[in-house]
């Protein structure tokens, strides 16, 4: 038996690429299954990437919380910050001008300006009064209070100068809180002309808290940024 094998001719060959549609080398049954399984991963990537609200929606800002904006201020701001009104402080006692006469012969005293006592005024924050009843209790001494001084120094000419004292001195004017007791505050008789008229307060904040001298009339500006130091008015 004699098998004859036929070559298509180079021009049959032509007309059949030329009449057969173009097709995609890439059409097999394996590619496309593949590109079914991309579209199924990348359709929800999409969708979950449309579903996102914009950066500066509203929701968004909810989901994140509102945007919080953080300032820094000066110490001398912070010393002088926001406090309660102050109470009338009451004054206890007050140093008589013969005792004031004594203190003036010693030569290492300055002259001391007598005050009188209807102008021997300085006010007294609830806070600050209840810092020194604490005080007081916690050091079993009904005469415990917060001295207040003024010396001469530091970067303005004057500055305060705050402690604890257990006892009261014969040329010290004597204030204390009308409702809050015991809330001492001594107050000598050099310093008290340059502090009458003033406020104490007692300041919590993130570096610590303290009591403070605050609104004194007799300072000129602010101060010192340390918050101690101060001018005085002339």
């Amino acid at each position: 038996m004699t098998v004859t094998m036929h070559t298509p001719c180079s021009t049959y060959l032509l007309r059949t690429f030329i009449s057969s549609p173009a097709r995609c080398l890439r059409s097999s049954a394996r590619p496309a299954r593949r590109s079914l399984s991309s579209c199924a991963t990348t359709v929800p990537i999409r969708l979950a990437a449309s579903s996102l609200p914009p950066a500066n929606s509203s929701s968004s800002r909810l989901a994140h919380g509102p945007r919080r904006t953080f300032f820094t201020t000066s110490s001398t701001r912070a010393a002088h910050a926001q406090h309660p009104p102050g109470q009338h402080a009451q004054l206890v006692s007050y140093p008589s001008p013969s005792s004031i006469r004594q203190q003036d012969e010693d030569a290492d005293e300055p002259d001391i300006d007598f005050v009188p006592p209807e102008e021997a005024v300085l006010e007294l924050t609830d806070r600050a009064a209840e810092q020194l009843r604490a005080v007081a209790q916690r050091e079993g001494n009904p005469d415990a209070a917060l001295r207040v001084a003024v010396e001469s120094g530091g970067c303005h000419g004057y500055q305060y100068k705050l402690e604890l004292a257990r006892s009261k001195e014969p040329d010290d004017y004597h204030f204390s809180h009308p409702l809050i007791k015991p809330s001492n505050i001594y107050v000598d008789a050099v310093s008290m002309s340059l502090l009458k008229g003033s406020t104490i307060d007692f300041a919590t904040e993130l570096i610590g808290s303290s009591f403070r001298v605050v609104d004194n009339p007799q300072a000129k500006g602010s101060g010192c940024g340390c918050g101690v130091s101060w001018e005085l008015k002339l």
